[in-house]
């Protein structure tokens, strides 16, 4: 696709509109997008992160089944709270950090007008998955050790998400993780930002409004979008798992991503950087279409 071509905004970029309004329709329905996204992905993420960080061989059909057995479906829902309540804080930086950007890119460039090439669409990406980065890391984090205890009651390390949170900071461990957090965001909000809206920019080039697309398009091309994130940057999230639920205090396989990135293919060679790969996919089509269709349904209803 050219770059000449008309790229459209995910928001309402009308000058008419103040930047508090702009604000509050982004916080608003990009905690929609999030809320949808986590209450569709979990059990799905739930069998990606225990695949993800298992020493020892096993399927997702094996997890899924022994996660049924010992702890019942709300196994799946392990740890939900805390990405229910941040996620939406992190799909409004995401958008938030995109719009500004692409407002700073605007004012450098006045001849362009309101069109971007789809490589700054993808630094404003960037930019976004960066900053959304130093929320993203934390909460995951919490969620992935709620995720993969496998203990009850007195037995589990942590009660959860609060003795959690609580455990972590006292041990200074809260961050761990940051770096892989902050390489996959970057390179994969990039990539996921560029993708929805090259897709959307087929539909408005046939002289459609953006209110006129269609539920089942935008929930296609957030699928898809989706997907070509994880395709990016799979292996990185994969280390920041593995970082995220080594030992606490002393970590057994490293303690920066290039460190654990060597540790696991020595150990388990270049298949572990897939590990969960599967689960994951099939995760990223629905939760990524219900995020963009929620995102661009509340947007048109508070038009």
């Amino acid at each position: 696709m050219s770059e000449g071509n008309p790229v459209p905004e995910l928001i309402d970029e009308s000058p008419a509109k103040s930047d508090f309004t702009r604000v509050c329709k982004d916080l608003l329905a990009g905690t929609a997008g999030g809320i949808a996204q986590v209450l569709v992905g979990q059990p799905f993420d739930t069998t990606k992160v225990r695949l993800q960080t298992s020493r020892t061989p096993t399927t997702a059909s094996t997890v899924v089944k022994d996660l049924v057995k010992n702890e019942g479906f709300r196994g799946f829902y392990k740890g939900t709270l805390t990405p229910l309540i941040g996620v939406g804080a992190c799909v409004s930086v995401q958008f938030g950090m995109n719009e500004a950007m692409k407002r700073l890119f605007r004012s450098r460039n006045p001849q362009q007008g309101d069109v971007l090439t789809l490589p700054q669409y993808y630094a404003c990406g960037f930019v976004g998955g960066t900053s959304n980065a130093f929320l993203a890391s934390p909460i995951e984090h919490v969620r992935i050790r709620l995720q993969t205890q496998t203990k009850r009651g007195g037995a589990a390390e942590f009660r959860g998400p609060v003795d959690c949170i609580r455990k972590l900071v006292a041990q200074k461990v809260l961050m761990r993780g940051l770096s892989a957090a902050m390489l996959r965001e970057a390179h994969g909000c990039g990539i996921y930002f560029l993708t929805y809206e090259a897709l959307i920019a087929q539909q408005l080039k046939r002289r459609k409004l953006r209110t006129e697309i269609p539920a089942w398009k935008l929930c296609l091309y957030g699928g898809l979008s989706g997907m070509t994130l994880w395709l990016s940057v799979y292996p990185l999230d994969v280390v920041k798992s593995v970082m995220q639920t080594d030992n606490l205090t002393k970590p057994t396989l490293g303690s920066s991503p290039i460190q654990v990135a060597t540790t696991i293919y020595g150990k388990y060679g270049y298949s572990a950087f897939f590990k969960g790969f599967g689960p994951t996919m099939l995760r990223a089509a629905p939760a990524n279409a219900v995020t963009f269709l929620a995102f661009e349904a509340v947007m048109r209803l508070v038009e």
